[in-house]
């Protein structure tokens, strides 16, 4: 009976871990504080979303802007770039996995403010890791109202 007991408390500890790596969430904005923009820069820069809304499973690293996949499943990313006017800048965000870039999100502001967004849904494997590029000569805008985000979620384990 005894035996039985520790067999089932296993169990149950395992599914209790099991689930937790199963709860995978997070958003965050570029920057910690204030208003500014970065870029453009004269190569693909990767970009470092340091306000942390929401970090459900610590899989986004806000230190290094990268989102590295805990289990493998399909995983849903949505990224809003906030474009300040610029006659000779667009504003233009990659997202990329494993360092393959996978989709664009583009806005070309010539006076004002505009934004972009996009968003796909990716398998990805333990450890595969996905981030957002700024273009190549592009800028992107961010201020205390969280212009640009970054965020993803897992939609189901496989």
């Amino acid at each position: 009976m005894k035996a039985r007991t520790n067999v089932t408390e296993n169990q149950v500890e395992a599914l209790k871990r099991d689930g937790e790596v199963k709860q995978v969430a997070f958003s965050a904005s570029l920057l910690a504080s204030g208003s500014g923009t970065l870029g453009p820069f004269n190569t693909h820069t990767p970009l470092t979303f340091r306000y942390v809304i929401t970090n459900i499973g610590n899989a986004y690293n806000p230190n290094t802007g990268f989102f590295i996949a805990p289990v493998r499943g399909a995983y849903h990313f949505e990224f809003y770039i906030g474009a300040d006017g610029a006659n000779s800048h667009a504003s233009a965000v990659v997202l990329v996995k494993n360092g393959e870039h996978i989709c664009i999100a583009y806005e070309h502001q010539t006076s004002g403010y505009g934004s972009s967004a996009k968003g796909t849904t990716l398998l990805l494997e333990v450890g595969d890791v996905v981030f957002l590029r700024l273009w190549v000569d592009s800028r992107i805008y961010d201020n205390d109202n969280h212009r640009s985000t970054f965020s993803g979620h897992l939609l189901f384990t496989m």
